[in-house]
């Protein structure tokens, strides 16, 4: 009897575990979109710790739970303990509905590519260059080195903390190829061989999304950011900081502090400027040769710049959420680079928020203004409406 007794738990055991390795644990989202719109490449994010899984790190995968098809996502550590604490997704839900997807406790296949497609990093080989991208838009921006550089009078430097935009055509990673084409090669990302180009001028100028803060006429900015920190790169966003050292604005002084992410599919990186010193803020576009068309959605928190761009044409644009937009201003100067369109944005508990970033006709992404602009409409209004998830 006592090795019938042990036979049959040998096998139920077995039974238990063949179970639970084809049935994982799982949870179940719901996505709602209360919107009369379609909606797509919008990251989702959920607390980790909400699912009440045990063992969850590194091991969830999130499904459609109508197909079974397993969705793109990225696990992130927004605190910096070395715990993975957010999944992000990013589900395709029809206007006016709901989708459920299925959180999956199981083996989840490790990411194959040595780059991914949202990706930034620190560049000391150009100096100290930081960069990021996705699979529509690339940007950089300017370290201390370069801007020693400028005022030790060494060639080659750069005094700018305005956003530096690259213009790209292809859907794949290229600030590690441009820089290598820059510097390795008789090459140049100043040429478009079929990727795109480096021909956006910055000096300094706000480029796209750069602040200042105007203090009666005048317009006052910080230097080149003096420390740096990456937080993560994965398929679906990219993060960072970026520290300025405290800056003078017609005798008060303003500490600066950016975190900077952007997401895949997204035209516009995120911004998040931790303020001291001031009440309101300004972000800004160049105005470049002036020749350009500056529209406005108050209302809705976006302000346009559309101009002719050598053989194409770029769209430049700042969206504010939850309506901390306070006005605007096309400032022109004659003093070089200072022209600006400028979003006068509220800071809200020592924090400034906008988005900010560039189409480029040539890259085949936007035909013309009114596209361009509608993207701005579309992305504020989802920003004011956002998805919403429950889970079961």
């Amino acid at each position: 009897m006592r090795i019938v007794y042990i036979f049959f738990t040998l096998v139920f055991s077995m039974v238990i575990l063949s179970c639970s390795e084809k049935e994982p644990l799982k949870r179940q989202l719901i996505v709602i979109n209360n919107r009369a719109a379609d909606r797509a490449t919008e990251t989702v994010s959920v607390t980790i710790e909400s699912l009440k899984l045990s063992g969850t790190e590194g091991n969830l995968s999130i499904k459609d739970a109508a197909t079974g098809t397993e969705l793109v996502s990225q696990q992130i550590d927004t605190d910096g303990d070395g715990t993975m604490d957010i999944i992000l997704f990013q589900p395709e839900i029809a206007a006016n509905s709901e989708k459920t997807f299925d959180v999956v406790l199981g083996k989840k296949e490790p990411e194959t590519d040595s780059i991914t497609a949202c990706f930034s990093r620190f560049v000391p080989e150009r100096t100290d260059d930081y960069a990021w991208e996705n699979n529509r838009v690339a940007f950089r921006t300017y370290g201390p080195t370069a801007q020693k550089m400028i005022e030790n009078e060494v060639k080659g430097g750069t005094l700018s903390s305005g956003m530096d935009a690259w213009l790209k055509r292809v859907d794949y990673p290229i600030i590690n190829k441009w820089y290598k084409k820059e510097l390795e090669t008789d090459g140049s990302y100043h040429k478009d061989t079929g990727e795109g180009l480096d021909n956006f001028h910055v000096g300094i100028s706000r480029g796209v999304g750069g602040i200042a803060k105007k203090v009666d006429s005048i317009y006052y900015i910080s230097k080149n950011f003096i420390s740096w920190k990456t937080l993560y790169n994965g398929p679906l966003q990219t993060s960072f900081v970026l520290t300025y050292a405290d800056w003078d604005a017609a005798g008060k002084t303003i500490s600066e502090e950016k975190k900077i992410t952007l997401d895949y599919g997204s035209n516009l990186s995120k911004f998040e400027v931790m303020l001291e010193g001031t009440d309101t803020i300004s972000d800004g576009l160049t105005l470049h040769d002036k020749d350009g068309i500056t529209d406005v959605q108050l209302e809705n928190g976006w302000v346009s710049y559309w101009e002719p761009h050598d053989d194409s044409e770029l769209g430049m644009g700042i969206v504010v959420p939850e309506k901390a937009m306070t006005g605007f201003e096309y400032y022109d100067t004659d003093k070089k680079d200072e022209s600006n369109f400028y979003a006068n944005i509220a800071n809200v508990d020592g924090k400034a928020t906008y988005y900010a970033g560039f189409g480029w006709k040539k890259s085949g992404q936007f035909k013309n203004k009114k596209e361009w602009n509608a993207y701005l409409s579309r992305f504020a209004e989802n920003l004011e409406s956002p998805l919403v998830v429950e889970i079961k």
